[in-house]
């Protein structure tokens, strides 16, 4: 994870987590507040319920004219002047009529237009009757609608038996209660136990779904809270009317009735917004400032890793601690360049004292040999058998002092660069074939097995350097194996030239491995040699774009492989 990710994240934890509480509260709060809401709804309804119930109590003083008319009858009158003025001192009534105690029409009075539109008047089967002989009081029925105004039913018991029958108009009613606003699209309606909103073709009618209404009404809470249309979703709450089947609804756009909230979510929204946005380029401004640093830091760690103590970091790309850090890594450095320097001169030293001792000790035998051979010599005591014989040894001490001034020599080339490969095409298996011939005896002295194969004719090296390598493979193979095989193959495939050298000898530790191809390097210093030869070896190798390698497992013998590239035609 990048360390923009994690600032970000905890910048994020560390502002959110205080907000995190206030949040759960303040959910819980707009939860209640929609039901506080909606319970302003309710009250409103109930308000309007509470006026139309004072409506129609209103309406038992409106029928005083009942002891007028129950007098008139008790006196056999006809009753139509009575009926009449009172339909004249109350406009809202449509049609007052006299029933017989079975519910049978005797008179009845009214508008012309409502008389024709309702027939001869028979309530004999309606229950209500008998109940309402029983107990006398007023009953006024559910909502209609006649002549396109919302009217209402209504029953009350004279005293003689007989029963005033009405027919009031709530059009005015209606009109005052559609005209009253919560917002601006919050209304109230009287509407039916199916759901039905009562309103005239003059009065608003919302296009409300009726089954909708109606499943809200059955339920255990007066509060609506989901009412869809087919373009809009209303909120509100509903009171039970004193009117028989008839509803006081109050209802209002979600929208509108949650603009508070909403508003309040918008805000919390654009907060959290503005915090999250804040993190983002917080963690992005102080990433790239501890990146920088640290990023010089990881660079420069790498380059010392590699051995480079030369890195140094800016120190002005620092701040606070970071410099400080960057200060004491560029005083480490120095302090471990100081301290390998001091390292390898106390190895160089070592190591020229090893070898000055080696070379020296190897220098004086024979040195020793050939000035003891020069005294006898010159004595003029030695026979000729012997002069012969001193003559050779001292040949063969002096060829032994060459070979090791020779190889110190190659050593300076090497570091010099001024070993540069002359290639010809070299005629492998003669090759092979020399080199085997010369260390055959020291091979049979030891009871060793040399042989060679190839199934390269011939290869582009120079002949004298690769010839050296060979011989120094070879030799070093003869010196470590006791008993056994020293085996030579040559072989190609599509990439290079192979040439590999395997022994059953004592075999090279993989602590031994690593250091096998330095200068001055013994595997055993009870070996004759000075630890230049593999040196030499590689170094040859890679002149000539190759690369010399070793397998070796301890006590199982070794294998070298020489791999040459082939020349791109």
């Amino acid at each position: 994870m990048s360390i923009f990710s994690k600032l970000f994240k905890m910048f994020l934890a560390v502002v959110l987590m205080p907000l995190i509480p206030m949040l759960l509260l303040l959910a819980y709060y707009q939860v209640h507040l929609k039901d506080n809401i909606l319970e302003t709804h309710a009250n409103l309804a109930q308000i309007v319920s509470s006026s139309m119930n004072q409506h129609i109590e209103d309406l038992n003083w409106r029928l005083a004219f009942a002891q007028q008319l129950t007098d008139w009858l008790t006196a056999g009158k006809n009753p139509q002047p009575v009926l009449q003025e009172a339909l004249n001192a109350n406009p809202d009534f449509l049609m007052l009529a006299v029933l017989s105690p079975t519910g049978e029409e005797r008179y009845r009075a009214g508008e012309r237009q409502v008389l024709n539109q309702i027939p001869k008047l028979n309530l004999e089967h309606d229950p209500s009757l008998p109940e309402l002989a029983k107990n006398p009081r007023l009953s006024v029925s559910s909502f209609d609608v006649v002549a396109g105004r919302p009217i209402s039913e209504f029953i009350y018991p004279l005293p003689n038996g007989d029963f005033l029958y009405g027919i009031m108009s709530f059009f005015s009613f209606l009109s005052r209660v559609q005209e009253q606003r919560i917002g601006l699209t919050g209304r109230i309606y009287i509407v039916d136990q199916d759901g039905q909103v009562y309103a005239n073709d003059y009065q608003y009618k919302p296009a409300f779904d009726a089954e909708a209404l109606k499943n809200a009404f059955v339920s255990n809470s007066p509060l609506i809270k989901n009412l869809k249309t087919p373009q809009e979703t209303y909120v509100g709450a509903f009171s039970v009317s004193p009117i028989l089947g008839a509803y006081v609804t109050v209802l209002q756009l979600k929208s509108e009735a949650y603009r508070g909230i909403y508003y309040t979510n918008v805000i919390i929204a654009l907060f959290l917004l503005s915090i999250a946005t804040l993190s983002y380029f917080g963690a992005l401004t102080f990433a790239e400032r501890l990146g920088e640093p640290i990023g010089a830091l990881s660079h420069a760690a790498k380059e010392v890793s590699s051995g480079n103590l030369d890195e140094k970091v800016d120190e002005e790309i620092g701040w606070g601690e970071f410099k400080q850090l960057i200060a004491s890594f560029n005083q480490m450095t120095a302090d471990l360049k100081d301290y390998q320097v001091l390292q390898l001169q106390a190895q160089v030293s070592e190591m020229k004292e090893q070898v000055f001792r080696a070379v020296a000790h190897d220098l004086r035998a024979p040195l020793l040999g050939l000035q003891g051979y020069l005294y006898i010599l010159q004595s003029g005591k030695a026979s000729e058998t012997e002069k012969k014989e001193y003559l050779e040894m001292m040949s063969q001490a002096a060829k032994n002092l060459s070979s090791l001034l020779e190889d110190v020599l190659d050593v300076s080339r090497v570091q010099a660069g001024m070993m540069t490969p002359k290639k010809e095409s070299v005629d492998l298996a003669a090759l092979f074939k020399n080199v085997t011939d010369t260390l055959t005896p020291a091979a049979r002295e030891k009871g060793l097995d040399l042989a060679f194969q190839t199934e390269v004719p011939r290869l582009p090296a120079d002949p004298k350097l690769l010839h050296r390598v060979v011989m120094n493979l070879v030799s070093n193979a003869i010196k470590f194996t006791d008993k056994g095989f020293v085996r030579v193959r040559g072989f190609q495939d599509e990439q290079g030239y192979y040439i590999t050298v395997q022994d059953s000898g004592i075999g090279i530790s993989e602590q031994e491995l690593k250091g096998l191809f330095q200068k001055y390097h013994q595997v055993r210093s009870d070996r004759p040699g000075y630890g230049l030869g593999l040196f030499i070896s590689r170094q040859i190798v890679q002149a000539h774009g190759g690369k010399l390698e070793v397998s070796s497992k301890q006590g199982e013998g070794s294998v070298f492989t020489v791999t040459l590239p082939k020349e791109i035609k």
